[in-house]
């Protein structure tokens, strides 16, 4: 099994930036940590980040046929982005959408995602471990499909 996490924009700056809002930790302990839970089930991990709508975009289009499911942060495009939500819908792959923080506790132009109504589920607030929770969700699935 296989999957493709993808982290939206800013997520490069995890570590450093808001860290009352999206805490200590870094986007690269994050992907060794994904990578840790990921070999424990048997499976691997691509992650990419990008600042870029069109280079997630095309991580999304690459999984088609790479990938066993998708675990996506796409951070402000959330609530932007129509191209990322078709491009969700295009390759037919299951998706989890996660969030560090609870988007729907924040500003309210946070809580509507374009993005969640093509994925499986939205797993937010819960800071790192939405990642992995989303990562184990996505596996399960994948387990639970017909081969």
């Amino acid at each position: 099994m296989h999957i493709l996490v993808v982290h939206g924009p800013n997520l490069n700056l995890l570590g450093t930036r808001d860290p009352a809002v999206y805490g200590t930790t870094t986007l690269a302990e994050i992907d060794a940590e994904l990578a840790r839970r990921a070999a424990a089930r048997g499976a691997t991990v691509t992650c990419v980040q990008s600042n870029l709508e069109g280079e997630i975009i095309d991580a999304i289009q690459r999984a088609r046929g790479t990938a066993d499911a998708i675990v996506i942060n796409p951070g402000g495009y959330t609530h932007t982005s129509v191209a990322i939500r078709d491009a969700i819908e295009a390759v037919a792959l299951p998706a989890i959408e996660v969030h560090l923080s609870n988007i729907h506790a924040r500003e309210p132009f946070r809580h509507t995602s374009i993005t969640a109504a093509r994925c499986v589920g939205q797993i937010c607030g819960f800071g790192p471990q939405s990642y992995y929770l989303g990562l184990d969700a996505a596996l399960t699935i994948v387990e639970g499909q017909p081969r």
